[in-house]
């Protein structure tokens, strides 16, 4: 008995365990509903560290990404897959302490019932890890302990199951050395099963935990729709030295204009999030450079993505080829800075052993010209210094709608075009 308490006890603290995890995960992006910037906590011991506002950390990633909540088109931000999460733990806990309260761990139908239970935490687990490591390639300490906590959980109420499986089995009850005839032994107590009703009940009840913060959560989110479209037009959209270059197909009925620095991670994530929503395939979009590297651009007094002027030379000199060497780019950003930063041209020469057929135009005058030309086009439309801005048709989409809010405002933002209502 002593070992079935201490299973129900280790399933109990992953509960509390992936709990404190998701509810920190949750706190951290409902922080974001201001509209403001914020530091994320990413640490192993979850609200006990300084919150991180790089913007580099692992957990910062992936709470950006288009995968960290539900519901984008309908709610900004969506609602943090984090939130049923907690929910989920919170049952498991109530689940667990009943099961002890009630002498239940000795019943393999209700133990097996908690196993199962604890296979949606780790299901979920396993597909967000992979989602992490293979499509956005950073690990979330935060994630990394809700991912742990299901899998001890799980594994205890597992062995539960098994032992309580083992000894609801019939056996022969021993009787003493030297028993007189008829003397009577003591049996175990008999195990009360648990009737299929009322682990039905338990698993509406469980449904009802999930269901109730997530609907609570969509009725009280804010309503941002006034802030959409409400952050400015283009002031001379014309480009009569074609310096906004074609991404993808232009044959879509609204155009689009992203002005990004080719190492600026923020325009990174931005991309991944365009190319998962619902409305780039009715977009056309077209690109201004606007690197923020003080080697060619003089709106800025030092490089704060150093190497950007030679990565925006090799897109203008690929010209068809543009998209390709942007997605390299963004994959190797890390690296191309650390580049140059130890030495002068240290980008250049990485983009031109990387792009051959691109090394005499990389730091060409007619390559630079161009760059020029490009920044010189967002003076004239007195574009603000930062990366990454987006205009539909001239209609700028606001900076804090770029992350958590882009699905909610770009979808509204294209409706609008498409209706006739935007510039």
């Amino acid at each position: 008995m002593r070992a079935k308490i201490t299973i129900a006890i280790v399933a109990a603290l992953s509960a509390v365990a992936g709990f404190s995890f998701a509810a920190v995960s949750t706190h951290d992006f409902v922080q974001h509903l201001d509209r403001q910037v914020h530091g994320l906590h990413c640490s192993f011991l979850p609200g006990l560290d300084q919150a991180d506002v790089s913007g580099a950390s692992g957990c910062h990633v992936t709470l950006m990404s288009p995968y960290s909540s539900i519901l984008r088109e309908t709610v900004w931000g969506g609602i943090p897959i984090a939130l049923p999460a907690m929910a989920v733990f919170a049952f498991l806990l109530a689940l667990a302490l009943g099961l002890w309260a009630t002498g239940r761990v000795r019943d393999p139908r209700a133990m097996g019932f908690q196993a199962l239970a604890w296979g949606l935490p780790v299901i979920a687990s396993a597909v967000m890890g992979y989602i992490s490591l293979s499509t956005l390639g950073a690990a979330c300490k935060l994630c990394i302990g809700i991912y742990a906590a299901s899998g001890v959980g799980f594994v205890a109420a597992l062995a539960g199951f098994f032992m309580a499986r083992a000894d609801a089995k019939p056996r022969a009850i021993p009787i003493p050395e030297g028993a007189a005839a008829d003397e009577t032994v003591e049996a175990p107590p008999p195990v009360i099963t648990t009737r299929w009703g009322v682990l039905g009940a338990a698993f509406a009840l469980g449904v009802g935990f999930v269901l109730v913060p997530v609907v609570v959560y969509a009725a009280a989110a804010p309503d941002f729709e006034r802030f959409v479209g409400s952050c400015g037009t283009l002031a001379d959209p014309s480009d009569p030295n074609t310096v906004l270059l074609p991404v993808g197909a232009q044959t879509n009925p609204v155009p689009v204009i992203e002005v990004l620095d080719p190492l600026c991670p923020a325009c990174r994530g931005f991309e991944a999030r365009f190319e998962a929503s619902s409305v780039q395939s009715q977009t056309s979009r077209k690109v201004l450079l606007f690197p923020l590297d003080d080697s060619c651009n003089w709106m800025i007094d030092r490089a704060i993505h150093p190497g950007a002027c030679a990565i925006s030379e090799a897109v203008i000199c690929a010209e068809d080829e543009a998209e390709e060497v942007i997605a390299w780019a963004f994959e190797n950003q890390e690296a191309i800075m650390a580049a140059e930063r130890s030495a002068a041209g240290g980008a250049a020469r990485m983009a031109r052993e990387r792009f051959g057929a691109l090394s005499e135009c990389i730091g060409s005058p007619r390559a630079q010209a161009r760059v020029n030309q490009s920044l010189r086009w967002a003076v004239q439309n007195q574009l603000p210094v930062l990366t990454p801005q987006v205009y539909v048709g001239q209609t700028r989409l606001c900076d804090a709608d770029t992350d958590l809010g882009m699905d909610y405002a770009l979808t509204r933002l294209v409706t609008q075009h498409g209706n006739g209502g935007g510039q």
